[in-house]
């Protein structure tokens, strides 16, 4: 043991040294065994990403459940691994590129690839890194990448399943467009945001008519694709246009004035400009009325040929130019303010544009039927359970999945297609032409690879079964044993883009769910309640704090307020309340030490303190355990917390603390050696550098390292009667030492201690402990009231403390009326609760017989303080 202890807690040490010593260990290693497994498939970050607050959530979380396991003898297992997030990452690569004055466009798609593969080599590892900072217990032997070879093939090899399945199919409908990164994105990366904007009004002139018709849009700049205008068959307004002919503004088109009841009368004008090209209802109403679709705008979000105008200017620059034009040449009727929501890409936060492409795509109706069933039949169980309800309305409403992006880093599509656009699909080209040459009967003289990219999200849905090798090399001894995983933690906001399609790959490929529970974090908010972004400057340097604060703190400081499913309010100084318990517990450890130097051989009886804690760590054990199985980790951690400053630092340490320069009894040592032990294990997920550090330090030559020590299992339930007792003595120190401060008693100068009690075996074993905090020469029990004395009453119990300081009878006395109101008026809210009819028919009847204990109690205060005062 080290009798030399620093100061405080120094963390940059402890987590370097104990780090490298666990890996060292193979502590987080796991192979299948005979124990049962305890799996957990980490969420694979972007290649891109850099560790932040959400990471920091995440990962603690999941290094909290794993170490948990691991403590109760399973065989625990946690995969890294990393996404290869084509959009992102494409366009870190392209902006490299840029730097280097090299555009994409003048690159083959090889020569791309392979500077893509050296960002990655150099810059996607860092994120696993930064977790080992953290602390994070993860198998990195297992670290996986979505786009290494045997998961790569996988990925393809399910395409061309579905596709065979008649699952996956080709087609030109309306896709969300990304003019940024320039790729089709499905409708869960477009994030819809409520979005202030000028509501136009124009009017179009009626051939043959002095008459015009006025539509209301809030985008002008697509007025050139317009193909008809809609009105409502049943609006009295425009029943004698049917079947006329409008003339877009600025070009002159000629366009039908089309009747449907798609179109609501009171809102705008009750007129629909019709732009079939630029809106997805506008598309199905083309179809319907078979209308011309005009494209006006190019891929990167400039107006195209096809506008006649304004060509090569970006939409939001024609938008503010068409609507000046339209004023200056009598077409804009009016404007007004208008608020809306809008399609924001979830990547790249520019407004989409819903465009007619052709595209590859999942009809997803029946593979999401086992994927609901499993849910909703609780076979997967998520936390919150409200998070239920927003999986069901969307799975119900499930709507076709846009697979294909227009994006070179990813995974290929494997289909090729001849001259004439045959398209052949196979897991590689040698497979395709063999299957071209069954179907056609020769050989294709030309036959080229599609050249998109699969969504992420098409590869990530396999990540709990291929990061186990379950689909390219199925039945393998790993994918038996682990699979399925227990836990996936991860954030509500891709519940939709993986969750969900986790489960439907879990049921369609291994015929089993993939996790049996899912636990949803909330967001990480600044304390006014803002999302963390860079531009707002508000998201802290997370590594930067690991240096400041430690591993352990940062990880306290996100825990303690992190409810499940609820948004985090981050406060730095939550990390300040984590140093400081660090530098609690190592301040106990050091008093343990000098206890160390002074115990002796001598045994003696275990005194009531060592009974109490012993009693009080298996009620709090217990606690926790439910706590943790229900996921309520962040009260869980407030509870050990409670425990270990409260309970063990400022009670029980005090209660055995001998006496100046007296020796402590050796048993009493070693039972608080032992009781720090169990609080480090209880506490080591949550905190694990510190409390291996004090685990190693209490106690020479350890055995096993506190990381791989299996944690103890109470076989017997707490003693109430203890707990009882336990809390009275802390009321009873309290409450005198009170009454010391409100007499101003000096704490050098001692008391007598009279109680005036209906049960005094209660205080059997107590008086030394009484008497040593509250620094009393005598303690008595008494019938009668002791003049001379400062009164106060603790629970049923009346104390008068005799000291050589004279009385002030009517401060004692205002002191007791001030108390007896406060009673009275505590015991009239508890008599309204139980009057209530609607709180006792619904509450729980343990919560009505806590109301009727408070009842009680505030009942017999009252009586004793009455009677005190009766007395003075």
């Amino acid at each position: 043991m080290n009798t030399a202890l620093s100061k405080n807690f120094e963390h940059q040490s402890a987590e370097q040294k104990w780090y490298a010593h666990w890996l060292e260990k193979k502590y987080f290693h796991s192979t299948p065994d005979n124990r049962t497994p305890y799996t957990i498939v980490m969420p694979p970050p972007n290649v891109t990403g850099v560790l932040h607050m959400g990471h920091c959530l995440n990962n603690t979380i999941q290094d909290i459940l794993i170490r948990r396991a691991r403590s109760k003898g399973f065989n625990a297992c946690w995969v890294p691994g990393t996404d290869h997030a084509s959009i992102a990452t494409e366009a870190k690569v392209v902006a490299m590129l840029r730097e280097q004055g090299i555009a994409k466009s003048s690159l083959s798609r090889e020569d791309f690839l392979s500077h893509a593969w050296d960002w990655k080599e150099k810059y996607g590892g860092i994120i696993l890194q930064q977790l080992k900072k953290l602390g994070c217990s993860l198998d990195w032997d297992r670290t996986t990448f979505t786009m290494d070879p045997d998961y790569y093939e996988s990925v393809i090899k399910v395409f061309v399943d579905l596709h065979k399945k008649g699952v996956i199919y080709r087609g030109k409908r309306m896709i969300n467009w990304d003019v940024k990164a320039l790729t089709a994105l499905s409708d869960e990366e477009v994030i819809r945001k409520e979005t202030r904007q000028k509501l136009y009004h124009i009017r179009y002139a009626i051939e043959g008519s002095d008459e015009g018709i006025v539509i209301a849009t809030v985008r002008p700049e697509t007025i050139m694709g317009d193909t008809a205008i809609c009105v409502n068959p049943n609006d009295d307004r425009y029943k004698h246009l049917h079947g006329k002919f409008a003339f877009v503004p600025l070009i002159n088109r000629r366009i039908p004035i089309i009747a449907d009841e798609y179109v609501t009368m009171d809102f705008g004008t009750g007129a629909l400009k019709v732009t079939p090209a630029h809106d997805t209802n506008d598309y199905q109403l083309g179809i319907k009325h078979q209308l011309e679709i005009v494209d006006v705008l190019n891929d990167d979000g400039t107006m195209s040929e096809a506008a006649q105008i304004y060509v090569g200017l970006d939409r939001f620059e024609t938008r503010k130019k068409i609507a000046a034009e339209l004023e200056e040449k009598g077409y804009l009727q009016k404007t007004e303010e208008y608020t809306s929501e809008v399609g924001f890409s979830e990547r790249t936060d520019v407004v989409v544009e819903p465009r007619l492409s052709l595209q590859w795509w999942l009809n997803m109706k029946d593979i999401a039927t086992p994927a609901l069933k499993a849910v909703m039949e609780e076979e997967i169980q998520f936390f919150p359970p409200k998070f239920r309800n927003v999986y069901r309305h969307w799975m119900e409403n499930i709507k076709d999945w846009c697979v294909s992006r227009q994006l070179w880093w990813g995974h290929r599509i494997p289909a090729w297609y001849d001259e004439q656009g045959n398209v052949t699909v196979a897991e590689n080209e040698e497979k395709a032409i063999e299957k071209y040459l069954a179907e056609y009967g020769k050989k294709p003289e030309r036959f080229k690879q599609d050249e998109d990219c699969l969504d992420t999200w098409f590869s990530s849905w396999l990540w709990p079964f291929e990061v186990f090798k379950g689909y390219s090399k199925p039945g393998n001894k790993e994918i038996q044993y682990y699979y399925p995983t227990n836990t996936l933690v991860t954030a509500p906001e891709i519940i939709f883009f993986w969750v969900a399609r986790m489960i439907m790959a879990g049921e369609e490929y291994m015929k089993a769910i993939p996790f049996k529970e899912v636990y949803f974090t909330g967001i990480v908010r600044d304390k006014l309640g803002r999302k963390m972004s860079k531009s707002l400057g508000n998201s802290p340097d997370l590594l930067g704090l690991i240096d400041q604060y430690g591993a352990d703190a940062s990880r306290f400081g996100i825990m303690i307020s992190s409810p499940a499913g609820n948004d985090i309010l981050f406060d730095e100084a939550a990390l300040e309340q984590g140093r400081n318990f660090n530098n609690k517990m190592w301040n106990a450890l050091k008093l343990i030490h000098m206890w160390k130097e002074r115990s002796t051989d001598l045994l003696v009886e275990p005194p009531f303190a060592v009974l109490w804690f012993e009693e009080r760590l298996k009620q709090v054990s217990e606690e926790v355990e439910m706590m943790m199985t229900q996921f309520r980790l962040s009260e869980a951690l407030k509870t050990i917390y409670s425990l270990i400053w409260d309970d063990f630092c400022s009670w029980y340490l005090e209660w055995v603390k001998p006496g100046y320069e007296q020796p402590l009894a050796d048993n009493v040592y070693d039972f608080t050696v032992d009781y720090f032990t169990e609080l480090m294990q209880l506490l080591h997920p949550f905190m694990p550098f510190i409390t291996e550090e004090i685990y190693q330090q209490l106690e020479n030559n350890r055995e096993i390292d506190l990381c791989a020590r299996q944690s103890k299992t109470a076989t017997t339930s707490a003693n109430q009667n203890i707990l009882e007792q336990g809390q009275i003595l802390k009321d009873i120190i309290t409450g005198i030492r009170d009454v010391r401060n409100k007499q101003q008693i000096k704490p050098k100068e001692t008391i007598q201690l009279f109680i005036q009690t209906e049960t005094p075996e209660l205080f059997n074993g107590l008086y030394d402990v009484i008497g040593k905090q509250v620094n009393a020469s005598s303690i008595q029990l008494t019938e009668n009231t002791v003049p001379g004395s400062f009164t106060t009453v603790i629970g049923k119990n009346t104390f008068y403390v005799v000291s050589e300081k004279p009385i002030d009878s009517s401060h004692q006395k205002a002191e007791l009326e001030k108390e007896l109101e406060y009673l009275k008026g505590f015991l009239n809210s508890v008599d309204k609760k139980l009057s209530n009819e609607r709180f006792v028919q619904n509450a729980k009847a343990e919560i009505i017989e806590l109301e009727k204990k408070k009842k009680n109690d505030a009942e017999n205060k009252i009586r004793i303080i009455e009677e005190s005062l009766g007395r003075m």
